[in-house]
């Protein structure tokens, strides 16, 4: 039987005085692939961003292999936050940023074995090949790669991506979803993925969290996503919903 890789019981998050989750509770088995879905401002960042750690619960409990958030070693989790454009000027390349991922500091100096390392990561993400470029003269696309890339750097168990296929197009979208489920096929990770597209959660996704400030369904994608949920949820039924571009944290 495989083991819950997260648990998550009764979670209530606040900020700023603010209700931003309430009532969340769910189970994520080991090595699933999980789409978090919800409109903006609908607390799926913060959901992320709890599950790491980097936000309290106000109430409730999270374990990571039953292990709370804040005790867990950096190295089980890669996380990609939703990529803004660098500063044109930003003085490193690629690889270097890739190079921070395993030790979360800027390497000053990159060793023949740290680039070694580095170099695997952009391959397995598709990025090798733009290793020595600089980060700030990269596009979106590549920008991403590198970023999941760096999430690789440390062979995490578990990968947490915030839009990861935001601003691409259908063709790198589909090459985002590949490097992923490569990763995960080959490390057993736990993958959980904060996405708009609801047709890509239900090709990929072994299951589909529904979210609107608390938990609206959690199961099979054909099972969350129906008329009445995403009614619930969105205002209109289970049509193909516009992939969003830029879209604000929450």
């Amino acid at each position: 039987m495989t083991a819950n890789a997260i648990s998550v019981r009764d979670v209530e998050v606040r900020l700023g005085g603010a209700t931003v989750l309430s009532d969340i509770s769910f189970d994520i088995r080991e090595s699933s692939f999980v789409a978090i879905i919800g409109p903006n401002g609908a607390g799926k960042s913060t959901l992320l961003k709890a599950l790491l750690g980097l936000v309290d619960t106000s109430r409730g409990t999270i374990t990571i292999d039953g292990i709370a958030p804040r005790d867990i070693p950096a190295a089980w989790a890669g996380y990609v936050p939703q990529v803004k454009a660098l500063d044109r000027d930003f003085p490193a390349l690629a690889i270097e940023l890739v190079a921070t991922g395993p030790h979360a500091r800027w390497p000053w100096r990159l060793g023949a074995e740290a680039r070694a390392h580095a170099l695997e990561a952009l391959e397995l993400a598709g990025a090798k090949h733009i290793a020595d470029r600089p980060a700030g003269r990269l596009s979106g696309g590549e920008l991403q790669r590198v970023y999941l890339a760096r999430a690789f750097s440390r062979e995490p168990k578990f990968i947490l991506l915030d839009e990861p296929a935001a601003g691409l197009d259908v063709a790198g979208e589909a090459d985002m979803y590949h490097i992923i489920e490569s990763y995960q096929r080959k490390h057993r990770a736990t993958v959980m993925m904060i996405t708009h597209d609801w047709d890509g959660a239900r090709i990929h996704a072994s299951d589909v969290l529904l979210l609107n400030r608390t938990n609206i369904g959690f199961g099979p994608p054909d099972t969350v996503l129906n008329d009445q949920t995403l009614l619930q949820v969105f205002g209109h039924k289970g049509h193909t919903h516009p992939k969003t571009e830029g879209t604000r944290h929450d």
